[in-house]
């Protein structure tokens, strides 16, 4: 039965499709690189509202940029931060991207300050900076726990002050191309949806700034509408996409989605299970206490999962303690067992009094970690317990290692562009910038660097193409394909949902073995789109259900194709195994490629372009 659809039709010279840091300096790049032009943005919530940057928080959150007095100093100080990407990321990310990340890191710093971003400061007037995972200098700036909300905030009404027309409560579901470049897109309402409206984008330059998909796992600290929407469209539109196997992974506040690095573990909390006990030294045989203490200590500046890192170990217990059916929690009112502050070597006390903000004394110091955590970092307090978590009172904070980030993406080079020509990518949507693993506060600056370079890149491409009239006759096609979707009888979405992101989470999560892989792609492909029937959550969530299960593919087939460990993706013969396969050699330095074909899904390994000796 065809039900009542109407459609809207729209014209504009460059889409930006997200709200998040990437797409909103795309939009102002734009406008500001084609005056005359049309600029339009949409997103399928409200403005800001349903992005990383516009929601994300850690204990202190970082940009990484390099400045002209940063570390080690000189006029090429930048290739220090290219060669961190470069390394930390496991060389297979492309070393153009990074130098180009490196360079205007700077640049994309000094101009959010100059919107009003209240980065912290010295005494001096610089730039306060410290040292995150995956680097040797402190390149890191900060506004606090909300630096990336701040960021977000700003660039808003910043794009509020421009004629730039936003267009809310949409999801593009579909681009359009001919003779293999863009020439529109398709959206739906996201709200009302009786009856559904569908909107028509004739446009000759797209520019993805969607975000990742964290939806597709079940343990995630995103907004409820990232579901990877970008990867699927770029995929169905032809696109390249790259080191989708590499999700950064943390330890996270399950009620708060707080990062729980820096300070948190700084403090040396006890990892304890919902009854009080303390877990780690059983998964850790032969660890002293002392040992223990120092690589929860070590896990604040070494934060997300890593194989390179020592301190996984713990990430590794957590995940199998809440694989047994338990929750998991830091408790801040006692003291770890055997905990002797006086044992810390002098490096690690060094860092520790170097953090400190309000001196409480060797007693306090001593008694429990809420006073250290108190020392060190009196805000995070004070933000936990205005989100409903009072360590003061005695709670417990409950924690999960939670998916924040992507490292891969649609596949871009130096001007953002992809594979499909029209078609541009920036934030983490995109990917090829970063490989394995990026260093701590890169993302925001990488939304910043890549979302001006695309924006200005897609503004200058449509000044010289013309743009491609949607025919009635695909238009009137998409009303049919759309009928057919919401009178298709099976597996419902919500169900199909939550089935996807539990067996992404419990295969392609923590630990990753063959055999955990190759079993969740069967049930992935018993979960065809082609079954499932739109429920509550509305056609939006037919094509957001579409998402996660192709996202989802893609991990899996990539990570079974990567049988070494990298960064966050640890791969063990089994499930048992108590610490995952090593890093393999030089023939293992290459990503994993993969585009749709007539026959699927395909994936290859290809050498990334290397970076420049310094």
């Amino acid at each position: 039965m065809n039900r009542t659809i109407k459609t809207i039709h729209h014209t504009c010279d460059v889409l930006i499709i997200g709200s998040g840091g990437a797409a909103l300096r795309g939009a102002i790049a734009a406008r500001e690189t084609f005056p005359d032009g049309k600029i339009c943005l949409v997103t399928k919530s409200g403005l800001g509202r349903g992005s990383v940057t516009g929601t994300a928080v850690s204990d202190r959150m970082a940009f990484h940029a390099t400045l002209p007095d940063t570390a080690p100093g000189g006029p090429d100080n930048w290739r220090y931060h290219a060669e961190d990407i470069y390394k930390i990321g496991g060389r297979v990310s492309d070393g153009d991207l990074a130098e180009i990340l490196a360079k205007n890191s700077g640049r994309a710093l000094e101009y959010l300050a100059g919107l009003g971003v209240p980065f912290v400061r010295r005494e001096d007037g610089r730039f306060d900076q410290f040292v995150t995972d995956g680097s040797d200098y402190p390149r890191a700036c900060y506004t606090g726990p909300e630096t990336a909300i701040e960021i977000s905030k700003a660039l808003r009404e910043e794009v509020g002050k421009r004629p730039v027309e936003i267009i809310e409560n949409v999801m593009i579901y579909k681009l359009v191309t001919r003779d293999g470049k863009i020439s529109g897109a398709f959206g739906i309402n996201t709200r009302d949806q009786n009856p559904v409206v569908l909107h028509v984008f004739q446009t000759q330059t797209i520019l993805l700034g969607t975000g990742g998909a964290g939806q597709v796992f079940e343990q995630n600290v995103y907004p409820a509408g990232m579901t990877g929407d970008g990867y699927s469209l770029a995929y169905e539109a032809g696109a390249e996409l790259v080191n989708m196997e590499f999700e950064q992974i943390g330890l996270c506040s399950v009620k708060t989605h707080l990062a729980c690095s820096g300070s948190m573990m700084r403090s040396i909390p006890r990892f304890v299970t919902e009854d009080g006990q303390e877990f780690l030294s059983g998964h850790l045989p032969g660890k002293s206490h002392r040992q223990i203490a120092a690589l929860i200590f070590g896990k604040g500046a070494n934060w997300p999962i890593s194989a390179e890192k020592e301190n996984t170990v713990i990430d590794i217990a957590v995940f199998r303690e809440i694989g047994k059916g338990r929750r998991i929690y830091l408790d801040y009112s006692a003291n770890p067992a055997g905990f002797d502050f006086n044992a810390f070597s002098a490096r690690i006390k060094e860092q520790y009094f170097g953090e400190i903000k309000q001196d409480l004394g060797e007693t306090s110091r001593k008694e429990k970690p809420l006073m250290r955590l108190k020392e060190i970092n009196p805000a995070s307090l004070s933000w936990l317990k205005s989100h409903g978590v009072d360590l003061e009172a005695g709670e417990k904070l409950e924690i999960a290692p939670s998916i924040q980030h992507f490292q891969g993406g649609v596949k871009i080079r130096k001007q953002g562009n992809t594979s499909v020509p029209g078609l541009f990518a920036a934030g983490e949507c995109a990917g090829g910038q970063h490989g394995a693993n990026r260093p701590g506060g890169n993302a925001l600056m990488d939304s910043q660097v890549f979302g001006r370079i695309a924006g200005e890149a897609a503004a200058n491409l449509a000044k010289t193409h013309p743009k491609t009239e949607l025919s009635s006759e695909i238009i009137q096609n998409e009303i049919q394909a759309i009928n057919e979707i919401q009178s298709r009888s099976g597996v419902p979405v919500s169900r199909a949902w939550e089935k996807i992101r539990r067996l992404s989470y419990r295969n392609a999560g923590v630990i990753r073995t063959e055999a955990g892989l190759k079993e969740a792609l069967r049930e992935l492909g018993q979960l065809s789109e082609k079954s499932f029937q739109v429920d509550l959550k509305g056609l939006s969530g037919f094509f957001e259900s579409r998402s996660i299960g192709i996202v989802s593919e893609m991990i899996l087939r990539s990570a079974s194709l990567r049988k070494e460990s990298r960064g966050p993706h640890l791969f063990f013969k089994s499930g048992d195994d108590p610490w995952p396969e090593p890093a393999g050699g030089e023939e293992w330095e290459k990503y994993i490629v993969l585009r749709k074909t007539e026959d699927g899904m395909r994936l290859e390994f290809q050498k990334p372009v290397p970076l420049n000796p310094r």
